[in-house]
This record gives C-alpha cells, sequence and structure tokens, in this order.
C-alpha cells in the first residue's frame, strides 16, 4: 500500500485532523495518479464514522480507568471546566434545534468540528446514542463533500498549472 494512503488513512482516523486532512491528500493522490476518487472517498468517510464507535467505547469503559493517571484526570478535568461554560449555550440550542445542532457542529469543515469532539460532547451531554451517532455520521458525509468539493476542484486547478 502507497505511503500517501497509510498517511491519509492516519489523519483520518486522528483527533484534530480527521477527514479534513486525509481527504484532500487522497484527493491529491487520485488525481496525479489518475485514479478513481469514489472508493478512496468513501474510505475515509466509513473509517472517520467508524471512529465514532471507537471513542464511545473509550468513553463508556476505559474512561474511568484513565482518571487514575494523573497526566489524563488533569487535562481531563481541565477540558470538563472550559466545556462546562459552554454548557448551557449548547443545552438551550441544542433543545432549540435537536440533533440538527450536532450534524451541523460535525459538518463543518474545521479543525476540531470533526467526530471526535461530536462524539465526545453527545457522550458529556448524555444524547441518546442512536441518534447521535447517525448524526455524526451524516455530520461526516455533509464535511466530507464539502472537503471533497473544495480539494478536488483545488488540486485539479494546480495539476493543470504544473502540466503548462
Amino acid at each position: 500500500m502507497n505511503y500517501e494512503i497509510l498517511l491519509a488513512i492516519f489523519f483520518t482516523i486522528s483527533p484534530i485532523t480527521e477527514l479534513r486532512v486525509g481527504l484532500p491528500i487522497l484527493v491529491n493522490y487520485c488525481l496525479r495518479n489518475n485514479l478513481p476518487i469514489a472508493p478512496y472517498f468513501f474510505l475515509v468517510i466509513l473509517l472517520n464514522i467508524l471512529v465514532v464507535f471507537f471513542i464511545f467505547f473509550f468513553l463508556d469503559f476505559l474512561h474511568k480507568k484513565f482518571l487514575k493517571i494523573s497526566f489524563y484526570k488533569k487535562f481531563y478535568f481541565k477540558f470538563l471546566k472550559i466545556m462546562r461554560k459552554k454548557q448551557e449555550k449548547f443545552e438551550e440550542r441544542f433543545y432549540n434545534f435537536g440533533y440538527f445542532v450536532l450534524i451541523i457542529f460535525v459538518a463543518i469543515p474545521l479543525p476540531g468540528t470533526g467526530a471526535w469532539t461530536g462524539s465526545f460532547l453527545a457522550w458529556f451531554f448524555g444524547l441518546e446514542r442512536k441518534k447521535s451517532i447517525l448524526a455524526i455520521s451524516l455530520g461526516v458525509l455533509i464535511a466530507g463533500v464539502i472537503i471533497l468539493f473544495f480539494s478536488y476542484n483545488l488540486f485539479s486547478f494546480l495539476l493543470k498549472i504544473l502540466k503548462k
């Protein structure tokens, strides 16, 4: 397997970068090698959605054990303090707009707004699991389409310039 594909997969399943970095790497790779983009697109979407199940598993079963580690405990409680300040705003918006807020949050193609953070928010606020997974998955798909559109156009344009 090509190192660019492995790199894209690594970024896709990593927090913060997720498919926001992984997908452009794959689009660039496909365009340079005249490969179809669709299979790679669905691969990163699927991987980013599968990460959600890992995150929920970690938060449901391993989180309590990790709280015994001082570094993790300090980090978690600092993060929790920040989240509590935002809790009222999020809850007010969530109750007004429902899971649509979670979809939009995950769909915004910026670092820190993807499946990892969306899963944590759903867990933190005790949202219904099946609806949360569906909302996060839809957000990942929307973000993927947006990123695909911009990546494809950008790299197509750059490749045309370089070929001249």
